[in-house]
């Protein structure tokens, strides 16, 4: 028998206020956004005819969630796709028409190619999957919901803050629209990660004092470049290497890392983050301009007279060297492995074994589905943009070798005072390129070097 929860400890929050600040920081974009994407007819009934759904990015990811989308349930249909190139398109229809032939109902006219290719998908579908590059999100969910569709949205939300801050204002769209909203940060949908967290927050580790998490992988894959390839078309095939398009892996990868840190503190984002990183073993300019690792040190404040919470945290793509997927949080009665359901200390436990749970990547679109028929809705908008705040201001801190800040209120909190101070709530970076021409010469920014001017700007200068 499992033992029951103790009685939660004090909380380990920073002052309340910085929930409203963040909301704040957001109104007039919510205002902007209502007043530009005028409200739709309300999408799906609930009721128990087929769910047609459409996948935009055709990729392993967006395949993967399309079929996870198929396991919810027999009554969905996947009905159109897009991506940008047709073998991506032909491959996923064929992948998965293999798998889930019945589910499978996409003639050659639902099949779309092109920058705009997402438009026609909205057109045949009550659900649309994004799973593009992150940096395509923010006006491929803003097309959605303007056209009344529910969401599966996957990870990241966009590569800058100006994206970012573009999706928090649909966000808040959609729930006026009664649309779901649900991010492919699947964890959060893992029952025994679900317990672990629950036992965290009911105080089984009592205060936490520290946390710790790692997402040291193995190498991605690269499509070397091609002859008649422009450098638009070169970064697109291999779009993980470049900021505009990923946000590079500390935004791309280990957000789930940096999600489950979220989590754990309540959604309460951390005051500030300090960093390294760079690149050891992709150096060829073959691999973009990213880096292959970073080491991060993310701090929330707590009440005067404690400790800054500290999350210790690293994330690398090194081939041939030892892997880490793991997440840690230290209290003051004990410490929870997060990934492995057990807590040490007073309040030993350990998650039955027996119990076996749902997957994380069918249960997120189960709960998808349940909602869109149940009338109630589900929107993941306030951590996944959280999260992906995360990854950023992790980034720019590596990049530009200083201590990057939440806001203003966090930057007054630490006393910092100097004109490098950085916070991440006022950046103004968009990484949006001037052309989306597969032949434009787009050049390949410098690899980043902290502590010289400039040498954070992701964007490169379009030449012509």
């Amino acid at each position: 028998m499992e033992p029951t929860s103790p009685k939660p400890a004090s909380p380990v929050n920073p002052a309340p206020s910085r929930r409203d600040l963040f909301k704040m920081t957001t109104a007039a974009a919510v205002a902007a956004a209502v007043t530009t994407l005028p409200i739709a007819q309300t999408a799906w009934a609930a009721g128990g005819e087929t769910l047609k759904y459409g996948l935009v990015g055709c990729g392993g990811r967006g395949r993967g969630a399309a079929a996870n989308a198929m396991h919810a349930s027999t009554g969905n249909k996947l009905v159109a796709v897009a991506d940008l190139w047709p073998e991506q398109t032909e491959a996923a229809v064929k992948g998965l028409s293999e798998d889930l032939d019945e589910q499978i109902e996409i003639p050659k006219e639902r099949r779309f190619v092109g920058i705009d290719a997402y438009k026609g998908v909205l057109e045949a579908c009550d659900v649309v999957i994004l799973a593009t590059p992150p940096h395509f999100r923010p006006a491929q969910l803003a097309a959605a919901i303007k056209a009344g569709k529910h969401v599966f949205c996957e990870k990241p939300v966009s590569t800058d803050v100006p994206g970012v801050k573009k999706v928090l204002a649909l966000g808040e769209m959609a729930k006026q629209k009664n649309l779901n909203l649900v991010s492919g940060l699947c964890y959060r949908y893992d029952e025994a990660i679900q317990d672990t967290v629950n036992r965290i927050h009911s105080g089984a580790i009592g205060d936490i004092v520290a946390l710790q998490g790692m997402y040291n992988t193995g190498w991605l894959k690269m499509s070397p470049r091609q002859p008649g390839w422009g450098d638009m078309e070169w970064q697109l095939r291999n779009w993980w290497y470049f900021t505009w398009l990923s946000g590079d892996h500390i935004v791309e990868q280990h957000i789930h890392t940096l999600d489950k840190m979220l989590w754990t503190m309540k959604d309460v984002p951390p005051s500030r983050v300090t960093a390294v990183g760079g690149r050891t073993q992709r150096t060829s300019p073959a691999y973009g301009h990213i880096y292959d690792h970073f080491a991060t040190v993310y701090e929330w404040d707590q009440p005067e007279g404690k400790a800054p919470v500290r999350a210790f945290c690293q994330t690398r793509q090194w081939d041939q060297c030892a892997v880490d997927t793991s997440d840690w949080a230290f209290g003051t009665k004990g410490v929870a492995n997060i990934m492995q359901h057990t807590i040490t200390g007073e309040n030993a436990w350990k998650r039955d074994p027996k119990k076996k749970p749902t997957g994380m990547y069918d249960a997120e679109h189960i709960a998808l589905v349940k909602a869109i028929r149940s009338g109630k809705t589900i929107n993941n908008t306030d951590y996944m943009c959280k999260s992906t705040l995360m990854g950023i201001m992790g980034r720019m801190a590596a990049y530009t070798g200083q201590t990057v800040h939440w806001d203003k209120a966090a930057a007054d909190r630490a006393d910092a005072k100097g004109k490098d101070v950085m916070t991440v709530m006022d950046s103004t970076e968009d990484l949006t390129p001037p052309t989306y021409d597969p032949k434009a010469s787009y050049p390949t920014p410098p690899v980043a070097v902290p502590g010289i001017k400039g040498a954070g700007d992701s964007k490169p200068k379009a030449e012509h």
